[in-house]
């Protein structure tokens, strides 16, 4: 059925929330199919549970629904499953656990315990959702139908809201609507965070017959996710938000750039984007308001340089992807040389929400310069990890100690990456340290797309900088010789350092090249390009000192640059380090101190990981066993 009104939809909309209602009373469960629960046996999980619900005679959907679902941001516990009624959550649910499930949760109500989430500090179990601070500390905006809704249906999410702020925006001017973006402080969710509003009304100012509207959904960095998530569990929010964007500056033509590494993504889209014409919100005429806008999906061939702007429209127009200087911004000729508005996945599904509740009401979340909500990948060693969304301004701390459960292994906390690999490491001194564009850039760091890597005292700060120099290095796409040459300097800077041979000034150099570096590149990527180790520099300078004058390395991670000491007061005998060290460098009796022969030892750190009580620590190579 294709809508041809306004009226239409709404009618529509408010008979699927009326169906969704009527349906409350139905035992169902909503299994988690976003990536990571997908390859963990989600798949298997929904089928166990449809051959139960056979099995016991009840009918597929009226008594029983099992529902794929998008992520559900706790992506380290999958596969997660929440069941009706009771919204009672499980995590790690594997096909073997289904029967059991069913015979007791679902025909008789009662919980089984081992499946619980049980609080890293407390120990004390959840029965759902909201009991656990991962989810209770989150306030999910953008995320409001992932975990809720099929992203392969746009009934499921027309029924909980979809296109709602579309039929909103008809019923105004677009000049309205390129205002209350502006009002609104919006800014870009991938990185940047140039105010939308402005880029909107010179794209919509801007001379020229086509205008394009673009998302950005090549997200590159290591250990982000957001982007996927978001275009895997709810792709109808970011449509939604670029029909209004290309509503407002008159475009009838846009495109989402995606990674060909994110199959599923591309899937739901094309998915909601067949649907969406087929229902009249998307194509010709859209709602009979006579406004034609189509969509299409480019795949992107994985390369981290086609995060930029430029490079990313380079790309769509078939040509290698490479920044070009913006003496001239894209929204006066950006693809094809028209008018274009280039926004991030996240950006876009801010618009509806916008839209249909005010400006004022946007404003009211977040700080005054950064108003709104943020997606972050809260990864690396914390206890806590997955998909998280907070008002701008939440502390560090708080996302980490409350939300992240703190640190794994109870060590201490030494860092945290926010950012990307262009981003900067921050150090425990900045925990209180508000979570916006303005406060990160004058740490040091930046927002970036929304990663953010979790390190332990475990964690070496240079090999850190070395990793992600090393990473960028090889994605620099070699246009600017700045980019190109400065870090291939710093790279080999930074394995000098990492591998015992460092000498003297090599810390002087490595800050040196990285401000020329952030000086003079040619494109966003290679001016941040330098943060890791300007920052290291910055807040790390004893471990850059360290491994420069005395070959050492405080962490244990850089291999013959410290001896492994194991501390017979703290060692209980468990056999743990026994266990883990290949090379048998490790002695010693059940219930008594341990010690290791450096003659064997190789410095691989398995021990140093291994150990539950902190017993062994890094040494000095010259102090004595």
């Amino acid at each position: 059925m294709k809508l041809t009104s306004q009226k239409a939809f709404e009618e529509w909309q408010a008979l699927l929330s009326e169906r969704e209602k009527g349906a409350s009373g139905v035992r169902r469960v909503r299994i988690c199919a976003g990536t990571g629960c997908l390859a963990n046996g989600s798949a298997q999980v929904k089928a166990a549970f449809e051959a139960e619900a056979i099995r016991h005679g009840l009918s597929i959907p009226l008594e029983f629904a099992a529902e794929s679902t998008g992520c559900h941001g706790f992506c380290e516990r999958g596969p997660l499953v929440v069941l009706q009624p009771g919204e009672i959550f499980y995590e790690k649910v594997k096909p073997e656990d289904v029967r059991e499930i069913f015979e007791k949760t679902v025909l008789r109500g009662e919980i089984v315990p081992r499946l619980q989430y049980r609080d890293p500090n407390t120990k004390q179990p959840a029965r759902t959702s909201a009991e656990i601070p991962f989810y209770a500390r989150q306030h999910r905006l953008v995320l409001n139908r992932c975990g809720e809704v099929d992203p392969f249906e746009i009934e499921a999410a027309v029924s909980r809201g979809a296109y709602r702020g579309l039929a909103r925006a008809f019923s105004l001017e677009p000049e309205r609507i390129v205002s209350m973006i502006k009002d609104s402080g919006l800014r870009g969710r991938g990185g940047g965070g140039f105010p939308t509003g402005v880029k909107w009304e010179s794209a919509r100012k801007a001379p020229g017959r086509h205008r394009f509207v673009l998302a950005n959904g090549d997200e590159g960095d290591p250990g982000a996710f957001m982007d996927r998530s978001l275009m895997e569990g709810d792709p109808h929010s970011v449509l939604e938000g670029m029909i209004i964007g290309a509503y407002a500056v008159g475009a009838r033509k846009g495109f989402i750039y995606v990674r060909a590494e994110y199959p599923l993504a591309v899937k739901a889209l094309q998915q909601a984007i067949r649907q969406a014409k087929e229902r009249g919100l998307l194509g010709r005429d859209i709602l009979g308001t006579g406004f034609d806008f189509d969509l299409e999906i480019c795949r992107g061939g994985g390369a981290f340089v086609c995060g930029e702007s430029t490079a990313l429209m380079a790309s769509i127009e078939g040509r290698a992807g490479e920044p070009r200087v913006k003496y001239i911004r894209s929204t006066e000729r950006g693809l094809w040389n028209c008018p274009t508005v280039l926004n991030n996945v996240e950006t876009w599904a801010n618009v509806p929400h916008i839209v249909l509740n005010g400006p004022e009401w946007f404003r009211s979340m977040g700080t005054e310069k950064s108003p709104g909500t943020k997606i972050f990948s809260l990864v690396g060693k914390v206890k806590n990890s997955g998909l998280v969304e907070i008002p701008m301004g939440t502390t560090l701390r708080t996302m980490i100690e409350d939300i992240g459960g703190g640190v794994l292994k109870n060590r201490a906390f030494k860092a945290v990456q926010t950012g990307g690999p262009s981003g900067g490491c921050l150090p425990a001194d900045a925990l209180d340290l508000p979570v916006d564009f303005d406060a990160l850039t004058a740490s040091g760091s930046m927002m970036g797309s929304g990663g953010m890597i979790v390190m332990d005292e475990r964690t070496c700060m240079v090999d850190v900088a070395r990793y992600f120099v090393d990473f960028l290095a090889e994605e620099s796409c070699g246009k600017c010789t700045p980019c190109r040459e400065g870090l291939k300097a710093l790279q080999r800077l930074l394995h000098k350092l990492c591998s015992g041979r460092g000498e003297a000034g090599d810390g002087k150099r490595l800050g040196e090249i990285g401000s020329a570096l952030a000086d003079t590149a040619l494109c966003g990527l290679g001016q941040t390009a330098p943060n890791p180790v300007l920052s290291v520099l910055r807040y790390f300078p004893g471990e850059i000192a360290e491994h420069e004058a005395e070959h050492f390395c405080r962490a244990g991670v850089c291999k013959g640059m410290y001896w492994p000491r194991i501390d017979p007061a703290k060692c209980v005998g468990c056999g743990a380090c026994k266990k883990a060290c290949a090379a048998g460098a490790i002695r010693g009796e059940p219930r008594a101190a341990h010690v290791i022969e450096r003659a064997h030892c190789v410095t691989c750190g398995a021990c140093l990981e291994a150990c539950p009580f902190s017993a062994i620590t890094a040494v000095r190579r010259e102090e004595p066993e």
